[in-house]
């Protein structure tokens, strides 16, 4: 999933319990690719200009010079996300849009690629804000970690043992050979018959009785673009009906609300909705 989202030019918010190692993941990501990373620990306390960069007085020739925030990288991990408040939050909106950041009256490009991966715990913890609607519409896949089996838990104990797990993991590409795979992946092939399956699951979550909200254009756009990524890493050139069901969940459960409640977005029965529209629907001829 993280990277579908990553060859699909997207974004991933990953949920789980404290602990499941959802900062590891990302981190080894960036080492694995050979792109620069950088990460930022969102609290109640931490400001948009902590994020974005703010302009310094330079006492020396009296000008103000901007120094760049955290933002300016090409992996960012957002850690704990909704441990900040909302207009921190939104800080991240016009980057993760149009990979820019407007600030000082001036528009900077961000670098290429630029790729967003937050993390953030369940809401029923303490010291949580929810993410707004168009935060969540940002975010191309969502899905959590889950706890590792016996086995892997007993070979989590005696990699830690052994120093930083991390140090183990190599680079495989490059930023340069990462920009031609996510090239690559807009010449998947898509059928309309695929296109047409992908628009009558979205449009399912408009018009079903247990949601009040149901999925956007960019959701369309989302899935459809998250599909021809996974096939290029499956090892195809078109994209195929499982490739749709493989996605419909992590691309759509977090982008409506359930008609029983506004705060619940993304969880478990909305999952379950999306699979039951997915039984439901059928792939076109």
């Amino acid at each position: 999933m993280l990277l579908t989202g990553l060859f699909a030019r997207g974004h991933v918010l990953i949920e789980d319990l404290p602990g499941l190692g959802k900062t590891t993941l990302a981190r080894a990501l960036a080492k694995a690719v050979g792109s620069d990373f950088k990460r930022v620990q969102f609290t109640p306390d931490l400001l948009p200009t902590d994020i974005i960069g703010t302009s310094v007085y330079r006492q020396q020739d009296g000008t103000f010079e901007f120094r760049e925030g955290p933002i300016f990288t090409n992996i960012l991990l957002a850690d704990e996300i909704n441990r900040a408040t909302p207009r921190t939050q939104s800080a991240l909106l016009e980057a993760m849009s149009e990979q820019q950041i407007s600030a000082e009256g001036e528009t900077r490009k961000l670098a290429r690629p630029f790729f967003v991966v937050a993390t953030q715990n369940p809401i029923e913890h303490a010291g949580t804000y929810p993410l707004p609607e168009s935060q969540l519409d940002r975010f191309m896949l969502k899905f959590d970690v889950g706890y590792p089996t016996a086995d892997d838990e007993k070979r989590i104990l005696f990699d830690h043992a052994s120093g930083d797990t991390l140090d183990h993991v190599e680079r495989v590409l490059s930023r340069e050979e990462l920009l031609v795979i996510q090239e690559a992946v807009k010449k998947v092939r898509v059928e309309p018959s695929i296109a047409d399956y992908i628009l009558e699951i979205v449009n399912e979550t408009r018009v079903h009785p247990k949601l009040v909200s149901g999925a956007s254009p960019r959701a369309s756009v989302a899935l459809f673009r998250a599909c021809q990524a996974l096939a290029l890493i499956e090892g195809r050139e078109f994209v195929v009906p499982d490739d749709v069901k493989a996605l419909a969940v992590h691309v759509l459960s977090h982008r409506v609300i359930e008609r029983a409640s506004f705060d619940k977005r993304g969880g478990k029965s909305g999952q379950e909705i999306i699979r039951k529209i997915l039984s439901k629907v059928a792939v076109s001829a």
